[in-house]
């Protein structure tokens, strides 16, 4: 495994890898999330030129998943980690967060933060084992706050959310 930036050419394979991976939740009961759409080109390529996002590739630099992150109250936020089912259950998710990790320590960045379902097993248990904590309300930036707000009006609320961070 390999983990590189992304290639301006590589946009809609995310966007591919996004609905596969997406695809997952209908198994659950989640159809809203598997049939959600991905970012669009644009917001994908603002990632890119932030040089805030990557991909993990395979031997023939086939990208397999990605990772997306943004600057959120002087942190770095995890706007988006996929792995694409195909490449599922081989570790390409953890390296990419390592890889944020200390892409993040490098600039002297604090901690880590996302956003994800509380019930999901490759959601909120899995960034538990990646080192992440729950966040209660008074851990809340106000940036933060602001994410689960828009979250909420789109309705990802239905399903139990919460704020992880990671100290790093």
């Amino acid at each position: 495994m390999a983990i590189r930036t992304v290639r301006p050419d590589e946009l809609t394979l995310l966007q591919d890898i996004e609905r596969a991976a997406g695809r997952c939740f209908r198994d659950i009961g989640m159809p809203e999330i598997a049939d959600d759409e991905p970012l669009t080109l644009d917001e994908l390529a603002a990632y890119r030129r932030a040089g805030l996002a990557w991909v993990s590739v395979d031997a023939a630099d086939t990208p397999g998943a990605y990772l997306i992150a943004e600057p959120v109250d002087g942190n770095l936020h995890v706007e988006q980690v996929s792995v694409h089912p195909d490449r599922a259950r081989r570790g390409l998710g953890r390296g990419l967060l390592e890889h944020l990790a200390e892409f993040a320590e490098r600039g002297g960045v604090p901690a880590l933060t996302l956003t994800t379902f509380t019930e999901v097993p490759w959601n909120a248990p899995y960034y538990a084992r990646c080192g992440f904590r729950v966040l209660d309300d008074a851990g809340l930036t106000p940036a933060l706050r602001e994410i689960r707000d828009r979250e909420a009006a789109h309705g990802l609320d239905r399903w139990p959310r919460a704020c992880m961070r990671r100290d790093l």
